[in-house]
């Protein structure tokens, strides 16, 4: 006989099979797995909101790589369209699992008990026995104790039966109902939260503005006027070391002594430590870094101060040598640019030039002096933290390039009558404000899975019956793997209802043990 094609699905037939199989157990835990592969790329390369300069550096070494990670959005990884493409059907997914089950433990908390069932030798743990009680006070007595351990019964003429640990189920269901509590926190804070950070030095302020903000990167919902207006003043850093032999030069302690004022508000004085940031509304600002930054004063060769102020130099290593770089675009007839160290406890030894302890003990600035023609300005930014030689020529003199070292209060004459003088050193911090607005929901979500986990992982299921007649019967299983406990309860209920004697009951070999609720229940004749 030919074997005929089945009937092609209909449009609501193939969508139907699409739905239960995105709704499956099997496809959430596929997804969830997909959801956290696809988030080790966010950890392994570079991304552009957190980053941008390791970004540029990583395509110019690699650009045929750089331009694939790029076109397929490994750069920015949370939020390229397949890492959300993932999230959201996971989300869906997850949904889809809940709300049957939900419905279904419903209907079983509304549902009695099952039936006794007629062969409690067939249960795990059973004992059988004449009792001492009569038929209905037996069934009184058993009653009593299962209820007061917190059993639903059902009573029936001759018998009792009675269940316990619904909770088991309902924290399965709080854990997955959590997951999703925890997805949608999350989304909550990647549409709508945002976060920067920015260097200040000692004797400067910040407003939480967007110009102000030296990175910023915020949610695809993010709008400006969600920043809560304030100005921080940072009037001191002070940092402390360990000064002793053991652990010489371990970090001691961090602390920014600011003011801070919120909207048109008065200043008011206040500390940042780390870990104890300051609170405006929902906006966090937390301490994250600090360095020093030399206050140097730049004379080009016409006698007009080209520049002046404090220069934010990068720590490279944990006694704080740090690197920066000087400017005075402005200076004439020749623009001035310094290639500098400052190292705050300055040794110079056959390793050259280099700190040796963290804290400003010692402190020196060694540079190196370029100087080029003026330059129109592009609008294109560049680096604050080191020089762009281009169209720069190295200064020399008598044939040997211009180098030298500074004590604060120092000054050096250049060649072509140029001065630069390093007047003092300043530490700046850097500070990271941020909002994450659905982290409430997010975290309490997380306490929330981990109690239902402990619910679902603890609470053993547990059926208990009695029959009695010309004997009494007791029996009893658990609906979980783990049956500590049953013969116990199995044996104090045998007690309760007059069996203290009560021996196993015994079934014939043949007949395999098994669940009474996938029997019929039928009535006694």
């Amino acid at each position: 006989m030919a074997r005929r094609d089945a009937a092609p699905l209909s449009a609501a037939e193939f969508l139907r099979f699409c739905w239960t199989q995105l709704t499956s157990m099997r496809t959430a835990l596929v997804l969830l797995f997909a959801f956290a592969l696809a988030a080790l790329p966010g950890s392994l390369i570079p991304q552009r909101p957190v980053n941008p300069v390791r970004v540029t550096d990583f395509i110019r070494d690699n650009p045929t790589l750089g331009r694939f990670y790029d076109a397929v959005g490994l750069f920015d990884v949370y939020a390229s369209w397949w890492f959300a493409g993932i999230y959201l059907l996971l989300l869906v997914s997850l949904v889809g699992c809940i709300v049957p089950r939900i419905g279904t433990y419903v209907r079983a908390l509304r549902t009695p008990p099952p039936r006794t069932p007629r062969r409690l030798s067939r249960l795990p743990e059973s004992v059988a026995g004449a009792s001492a009680l009569a038929p209905g006070e037996a069934l009184d007595a058993a009653e009593s104790w299962l209820t007061k351990r917190r059993f639903r019964v059902r009573r029936q003429d001759d018998s009792v039966s009675a269940e316990r640990g619904y909770l088991r189920e309902f924290g399965n269901l709080l854990f997955h109902v959590s997951l999703v509590f925890v997805l949608a926190g999350i989304a909550w804070s990647s549409l709508f939260g945002y976060k920067g950070s920015v260097i200040v030095v000692e004797g400067q302020a910040f407003s939480n503005n967007l110009s102000q903000y030296d990175d910023f990167s915020a949610g695809g919902a993010f709008n400006p006027s969600q920043l809560v207006p304030f100005t921080i003043w940072v009037d001191r850093f002070d940092a402390k070391f360990e000064l002793g032999r053991v652990q010489r030069g371990a970090a001691r302690q961090f602390t920014a002594h600011v003011r801070t004022a919120e909207g048109a508000g008065a200043p008011v004085p206040s500390t940042i430590e780390v870990n104890h940031p300051l609170t405006f509304g929902g906006t966090s600002v937390h301490l994250i870094g600090h360095g020093y930054a030399p206050v140097v004063t730049v004379t080009d060769a016409s006698g007009q101060t080209a520049f002046s102020g404090p220069v934010v130099f990068l720590p490279q290593d944990g006694n704080f040598t740090s690197q920066g770089a000087i400017k005075a675009p402005d200076a004439r007839p020749q623009r001035l640019g310094f290639e500098c160290f400052f190292l705050p406890t300055a040794v110079v030894d056959e390793r050259g030039p280099h700190s040796v302890f963290p804290d400003a003990f010692a402190p020196q600035l060694f540079c190196n002096a370029w100087s080029g023609a003026p330059r129109q300005e592009t609008g294109r930014p560049e680096s604050v933290y080191s020089l762009d030689k281009a169209g720069l020529t190295q200064l020399s003199q008598n044939g040997r390039v211009v180098n030298f070292r500074l004590e604060p209060g120092q000054v050096v004459d250049l060649p072509g009558g140029a001065k630069l003088e390093f007047r003092d050193w300043k530490r700046w911090t850097k500070l990271q404000v941020s909002s994450t607005p659905g982290l409430p929901l997010t975290f309490g979500a997380i306490v929330v899975a981990v109690t239902g986990l402990c619910l679902s992982l603890f609470v053993r299921p547990r059926r208990l019956f009695v029959r009695v007649g010309e004997r009494t019967e007791v029996g009893g299983l658990d609906r979980a793997d783990a049956r500590v406990g049953l013969a116990d309860d199995v044996a104090a209920l045998a007690a309760a209802v007059g069996l203290p004697d009560a021996r196993p009951a015994h079934e014939p070999a043949h007949e395999p043990a098994g669940d009474p609720q996938h029997e019929p229940e039928k009535e006694d004749a």
